[in-house]
């Protein structure tokens, strides 16, 4: 793995050569919501053995090559840091190029405002580097034509709130043009303009770090019906789409299309229109959208043939699995799934629809989900959130999120704290062993914890940031949420430090830490939980849970906690996750998956497929309220590292250990995923007197293997085992314990 993410990121620091110009198009009318053409040849007086093609553009583009579709919205919203621009490699495989002339067409979609996943350049345009036998193809402005493309528009209504980058899309099918096409004339488009990168306010260009979406193709829907002027098409889960239609119609008749999640989280986010030609034809909206039913508003005289859909996504597998004897915990855990790659893109995101943005306290629940539910491509986009987050950080050495962001700026501490901690940053690399990733992020994590100050008594000094946010909903204990982050910030900052060879900061953070949780559990224990004087009523859960997995409460005051977190439920879907692990962490199996199911239950009875915001919708939920929401999906990893019990010792799973603990349940199944499609699979039966686990561990692995408790004889792989070996090695194995009187 640790070889993986070097080769991978290797070129991903590197900026792009900043000899050549940004090409833009003529006129200064750049609009948000502004689609442009690019057209130019290419002549090849033979083919090149080796072919590669650098491309960046503000903001998405569509790339042809001799008339066939190369590239589907490539690019990504910028930005790496508050002044550069990614830029997509493009490799020989996806470069259709022949010998002679080669017509290249570019179609540009300019967003040109902010939002909390983009950072604006006032410059619509591309950047285009040709390689080929690694010698740079010279291809000047002049030799470029542009246009902005006649049939796109801004239809009038409600805009995207102003948390989106994107604006609606129209398209007038009357003034479309066939500009991909070779046989094209161009020789009516004006000559494009060039400027330098720092001029266009692109700077630096930085290669893409993650991969290519993930084209599904055209689907049926699951079932259509006709509301009067309505199809409703269904979708078969929550997904990020591009709606299709084929029909008849005469000119000029408006279609509209949105989703039934259109207002997600009480905002509105986008739609698209279509505007029809004379007879057959068809449309398939270029920005992507997200929900359970496709609307498509039609005129009553428009003869609609066929609808469908189109899937894209990050391109990595649903790799990780988890299956018991209980369907709700089934249900629980594939939604968690489902709303974990929902809300994957150019980032990591809370939310498919309202915002788009990569929330950190979000990010460090979903980082988490990704080593037991996808393949190793997810961690990339771990990765680029890691580097962005530090890359934006402040001259004052304050760090915010979410970034990229041209329209918010402000810094939520808490969700600072949680993501440079052990939930963050360690458990990134405690999956991947990406060792040079912690190292580049260190010395700015480090200038970020001693930004955080203790007093004389030795509590944190809170800090108000520009959000002193502690979780949605009621009972916050804002005192003791302040000082247990800054604990689990200063475990994390600890192995860090050790790792990357900075033995004072190492011990500094260790004593720190250790000093704070003595002078917490003396300050705030009251004999029966954790509280400062400014709490009134109800204890907060959320401050009890993270006392217990930052190592703050002693194991034997477990059983004197443990009824709060049976009687207290403040915490919201974000937070709740910490709670279930505290009570797996006390050995409180059954009260976590018994609160699981509680606090769940409504999520796993409604018919959508992903979590949600709050334990609500809309105004129900906690700030609003959406549907698909990242940080709700806590139990997956609650199921698969506490219940299966697979957690990893080692970085990369190269150790892990195997220790599971069923509660209720009799059987549980769970696959977790490791790089180059290897993985570990266990199976546990449990029946009266008799516990049969089954356990393969790949080539290259070991396991440390801890029994469940309640039986008195163990027989491995058909033998008794009176003594467990130290590790496990790669093989099948099979493992039984019996109940004896």
């Amino acid at each position: 793995m640790k070889r993986f993410f070097i080769l991978i990121f290797l070129g991903a620091v590197l900026s792009c050569s900043l000899r050549s110009q940004v090409i833009i198009p003529s006129g200064g009318n750049f609009t948000p919501g502004s689609w442009f053409c690019f057209r130019t040849k290419v002549f090849l007086d033979k083919l090149p053995r080796q072919r590669e093609l650098r491309l960046a553009a503000d903001t998405k583009y569509w790339l042809w090559i001799n008339g066939e579709l190369v590239m589907s919205e490539g690019g990504l919203k910028r930005g790496p840091n508050p002044t550069d621009t990614y830029c997509d490699v493009i490799g020989e495989d996806r470069l259709p190029l022949t010998k002679g002339e080669n017509t290249v067409a570019v179609l540009v979609w300019y967003f040109g405002k902010d939002g909390f996943s983009h950072r604006n350049s006032p410059t619509p345009g591309i950047w285009f580097e040709l390689k080929c036998d690694n010698e740079v193809f010279p291809l000047k402005a002049e030799s470029w034509r542009t246009l902005s493309h006649p049939a796109y528009y801004v239809p009038e209504g409600e805009e995207p709130n102003f948390r989106l980058p994107e604006s609606n899309i129209g398209f007038d099918a009357s003034r479309d043009i066939p500009f991909m096409k070779p046989d094209f004339n161009d020789s009516a488009w004006p000559i494009a303009r060039s400027c330098a990168l720092t001029d266009a306010g692109w700077n630096k260009l930085v290669d893409r770090p993650i991969p290519f979406w993930k084209d599904y193709g055209l689907k049926k829907y699951e079932r259509i019906e006709r509301c009067g002027d309505t199809i409703k098409a269904y979708l078969p889960y929550n997904a990020q789409i591009t709606p299709y239609i084929r029909l008849r119609a005469e000119k000029g008749r408006v279609i509209r299309i949105e989703t039934d999640n259109y207002r997600g989280g009480s905002a509105p986010n986008v739609f698209a229109e279509y505007k029809t030609v004379e007879g057959d034809q068809n449309f398939e909206c270029l920005g992507w959208m997200n929900g359970h039913c496709v609307y498509y508003m039609i005129p009553e005289d428009v003869e609609v043939e066929e609808v469908q859909y189109r899937e894209t996504g990050y391109d990595t597998r649903l790799a990780g699995s988890f299956l018991c004897d209980d369907p709700r915990l089934n249900t629980l855990w594939n939604k968690a799934q489902r709303t974990l790659y929902l809300t994957m893109r150019d980032t990591y995101m809370d939310c498919p629809d309202r915002e788009r943005a990569q929330w950190w306290g979000d990010v460090v629940n979903e980082l988490g989900e990704a080593f037991y539910a996808l393949d190793e491509k997810a961690h990339l986009l771990t990765r680029k959130g890691i580097r962005e987050l530090m890359d934006w950080q402040r001259a004052d050495s304050t760090i915010y999120a979410p970034v990229p962001a041209g329209n918010y700026h402000d810094e939520l501490p808490m969700q600072m704290l949680a993501s440079v901690g052990y939930y963050g940053f360690w458990t990134y690399y405690m999956g991947t062993e990406d060792r040079q990733t912690i190292e580049y992020v260190f010395p700015k994590v480090k200038k970020y914890i001693h930004v955080w100050k203790t007093g004389a008594d030795h509590l944190v000094i809170p800090r108000k940031g520009g959000w002193t946010w502690g979780d949605w909903g009621d009972h916050k204990d804002m005192e003791l949420l302040f000082n247990q982050w800054y604990i689990l910030a200063l475990d994390g900052y600890t192995r860090m430090a050790e790792l990357v060879g900075d033995k004072d900061e190492a011990i500094w953070a260790e004593r720190t830490a250790d000093t704070l949780r003595d002078v917490f559990h003396r300050t705030y224990w009251n004999g029966q939980y954790y509280a400062s004087p400014a709490c009134q009523g109800d204890p907060d859960d959320r401050a009890q849970a993270l006392a217990v997995v930052s190592g703050t409460l002693p194991d034997t005051l477990y059983s004197v906690i443990r009824p709060i977190f049976q009687n207290v439920r403040h915490a919201s879907p974000y937070m709740e996750k910490y709670v279930l692990e505290a009570l797996c962490r006390m050995g409180y199996y059954q009260d976590a998956l018994d609160r699981m199911k509680l606090r769940y239950d409504e999520m796993i009875k409604s018919q959508l497929t992903t979590l949600w915001e709050g334990w609500g919708i809309g105004s129900q939920g906690f700030g609003g309220g959406t549907y698909n929401h990242a940080w709700g999906g806590g139990p997956l990893t609650i199921m698969s590292q506490y219940i299966a019990g697979i957690a990893p010792v080692e970085p990369a799973f190269k150790t892990f250990v195997v220790s599971p603990h069923p509660a209720y349940l009799n059987r549980v199944q769970c696959v977790v995923p490791l790089k180059d499609r290897q993985e570990i699979r266990m199976t546990l039966d449990k029946g009266r007197n008799e516990c049969l686990i089954n356990l393969y561990i790949p080539e290259g692995y070991r396991a440390q293997f801890v029994p469940p408790v309640g039986y008195n004889r163990w027989l491995l792989n058909g033998k008794v085992c009176r003594t467990w070996p130290k590790y496990l090695k790669s093989g099948i194995w099979k493992i039984t314990g019996v109940k004896t009187e």
